[in-house]
């Protein structure tokens, strides 16, 4: 008895090249969105490690982001996992950021205020910037702190650089005192800072004077 074929007729599907890439196209847009959201981590993507607070201020996700955004410009200059301490303050309106970046035998600092905390997250990574490529030769010429900046960066032909030249040397006896005798006498001779061997401690401190008319101290940390 002979079989009963099956006349269904077979359909084949034939996708566009667009419905096979689409679902690729899907997954590396949201793993990016992911990535830039740190919800995943970036692997194999070198990155600084940033240390974010705030004095009279909120630091919103917004703040955090454009911080790390525009400070995240500076990676190509540092080796990985360099740490990045970043502090925005209030003082009288004005929106003020402090970066630091300790690199070994450095310390690299800049600040910056404005009348939008934006702007000054702007401006201070351009004083940063300036900073390392004028002073390139002389950061790097100590072994210590050229291991903390990039290979790429020290392959790059350094900018001219300006000499630094100490054209006078003072000498004085630093007579044991407070900071607040210290402070009493930066008045007297009408400097903006004083150093003096500390009589508490009987180290040698710096005390200044600070644009909101009050004063800071300095102390040595070995």
């Amino acid at each position: 008895m002979a079989k009963a074929v099956d006349s269904t007729p077979i359909v084949l599907q034939i996708c566009t090249p667009l419905q096979v890439v689409a679902p690729f196209i899907i997954l590396v847009v949201f793993y990016r969105i992911m990535c830039y959201n740190k919800a995943i981590p970036k692997e194999g993507v070198d990155s600084m490690r940033y240390i974010i607070s705030g004095k009279n201020i909120d630091i919103t996700p917004g703040l955090k982001e454009a911080a790390e955004n525009k400070i995240g410009k500076l990676e190509r200059y540092f080796s990985p996992d360099t740490e990045v301490q970043v502090t925005m303050s209030v003082e009288k309106g004005r929106q003020k950021i402090e970066v630091t970046i300790p690199v070994k035998g450095s310390i690299i600092r800049a600040e910056q205020d404005s009348n939008d905390m934006y702007v000054s997250i702007d401006l201070v990574e351009e004083i940063i910037e300036r900073q390392i490529k004028k002073y390139k030769t002389k950061l790097i010429d100590k072994k210590q702190s050229a291991l903390s900046f990039s290979e790429a960066f020290l392959q790059e032909e350094p900018e001219h650089e300006e000499t630094i030249k100490i054209v006078k040397t003072k000498r004085f006896a630093m007579k044991p005192m407070d900071p607040e005798e210290a402070c009493i006498q930066m008045e007297l001779l009408g400097h903006n800072f004083f150093m003096f061997l500390n009589a508490d401690t009987n180290e040698v401190n710096v005390v200044y004077k600070r644009k909101s008319n009050s004063y800071g101290l300095i102390e040595p940390e070995f």
